[in-house]
This record gives structure tokens, sequence and C-alpha cells, in this order.
């Protein structure tokens, strides 16, 4: 296929979150809500929910359906050699082709804002869900079985994690070994200063900006993991969420829009609870199916 400026992926994939079928119309529901621009969306296939064989592989829930997921959005992604790519998730995992692909087209320069909640540098001894692996792969890191998907790693001074409130010991280690710059949302509620400072030294002429949706504040945005009205919120305690609001997110984009060039933006984790509960009582209304 002939080469294209941007390559817009939809990737509905629940595997690499817990098994969450929440994810899949949370990805569709963000591309339809999204600008068209002028190039078509196309829709990497995932493997569709099922709830009773449901596999741990290597430490890992459905490893080889996420690799094989992989693999297809990386082929997908070769074959219209794009310079831009935008990907709407699904799990975090949806990111790992287009960053990398772009990371080796850019000659190992691409920058990475992580605006995510989580550090995502997890490994399979830490925990059996990928999503929350996906940087690490992206440095070389990571779960091995996805990193060695990866052929130029990210160069860890070019990453800058934004949102952070809290890291595990593990994630701690991680971060303070790779030297990973990162600023909480409490800086980020008052400027853009530290991205700004980090784009300029780095002299990052391209950048791909993660956005996992829930570095947002989960009592202010409801479609959120952490967020579904039908589940008791305790069951999250002990786990980090976001703090920022969505003007401070569009702020902060809006601020280095002038410094760099944007090649690359993901969008995940959109748990759109009053839609996929709606779904569900429409799927038990026989006349909708006739």
């Amino acid at each position: 296929m002939s080469a294209i400026k941007t390559l817009r992926l939809l990737m509905p994939q629940w595997q690499g979150g817990g098994n969450n079928p929440a994810y899949s119309l949370g990805a569709r529901l963000l591309e339809w809500l999204a600008p068209k621009g002028s190039h078509p969306t196309i829709e990497v296939p995932i493997d569709p929910y099922h709830s009773t064989s449901i596999k741990k592989e290597n430490g890992i829930i459905e490893q080889s359906a996420l690799l094989k997921q992989l693999e297809d959005a990386t082929t997908i992604i070769h074959q219209h050699h794009p310079q831009k790519i935008v990907v709407f998730g699904g799990d975090c995992l949806v990111e790992q082709a287009p960053i990398s692909y772009l990371n080796q087209i850019y000659d190992g320069n691409l920058g990475v804002l992580w605006m995510d909640a989580h550090t995502d540098v997890t490994t399979p001894k830490d925990f059996q869900h990928e999503h929350a692996m996906v940087l690490g792969n992206l440095l070389g890191e990571g779960d091995p079985a996805f990193a060695e998907k990866v052929p130029v790693k990210l160069n860890p001074k070019k990453v800058m994690l934004g949102g952070l409130q809290e890291t595990m010991a593990y994630e701690t280690e991680v971060i303070q070994r790779l030297g990973l710059r990162h600023v909480g949302p409490k800086e980020l509620s008052k400027s853009s200063n530290s991205v700004i400072e980090w784009i300029k030294e780095e002299q990052i002429s391209k950048l791909f900006i993660h956005i996992d949706l829930d570095v947002l504040n989960a009592s202010l945005f409801r479609s959120l993991l952490f967020a579904n009205p039908y589940q008791d919120p305790k069951i999250f305690d002990g786990v980090a969420q976001g703090a920022m609001t969505i003007p401070e997110l569009t702020r902060v984009i809006q601020d280095i829009l002038p410094l760099t060039e944007i090649v690359g933006l993901g969008i995940t984790e959109h748990m759109p609870w009053d839609a996929i509960h709606l779904q569900e009582m429409l799927e038990q209304i026989p006349i909708l199916k006739e």
C-alpha cells in the first residue's frame, strides 16, 4: 500500500486490561467522538470477549492473544508507512505498536509524554495484566515477550511521566534507575513549565502523547475504571488514581504545540459506564433484535 501521512487506528482491545469488555465500547465511542480528519480509521481485529476460557500464560492473562493483536497492529502500520499515528483504545497496550514504529522511523529520537496515573513499567513478577507493562516494554524492560518486539527502544531521557501521584516501590526503582522525568498533577494544575523545559532540554522535535484517561479525577470525569456506579469503590483502595481536570490536561497539550511536532497520539482506558449499562439493558429487549 502507498504511504499516508496520518494513520488512525481503532483498537478495542480488552484482554490487556483485566479482561473487561467495557474497554471495547469505550474505544469505539472515543473514535466516534473524535474529529474525523482527512484519513479513514482502520480497525485492528480483536478477538471477541469471552469470560469462560481466560488463560494465563507465563504469568500474563491472554498473552498469546495479545501478542497476535500486537502483530496485527504492527502489520497494518507497516502496510501504510505513516508519518503520524493516532490510536483509540482499548487498554494501554494498544500503543506499543504505534510508539515502537514511530521511534524506529525517527531514529530513536521520539519523545513520549506519558499522561497517566500509572507508570506502566510493571513486570510479570509484579502483575498479570499486560497493559501495566507497555512503557516498560518500549524501554526494553517490562515483559520480555513483548519487549523483544521493539526493534528500537525508547531513550529514557526522552520519556516524561505526567500526572503521577504515587508509585509502588518497584515503579520508583525503575524511575530512579532509568532517570525518568516525572511531574505530578499538583504542579501541572498550575503550570506546564516542567514539560516545556523537558522538551527544550532534550531537543524533542517529534512527540507522541499518551493519554490514559485515568490521569483525570474520577469524581469529575466519570467514564473511568474507578467510577463504575455499580461497583464498590473500596476494591480500588491502594490503587493510584488520577487528579487532573480536562482543562488542565488540555492546557498542557496546547502549551507544547508550538514547541514540537506531535506525530502520535494515543487515547485509552475510556469506560463510559452509562453507555455500557444502557447497552446491556438494550440487549435484553427482544424487539430490538428482530
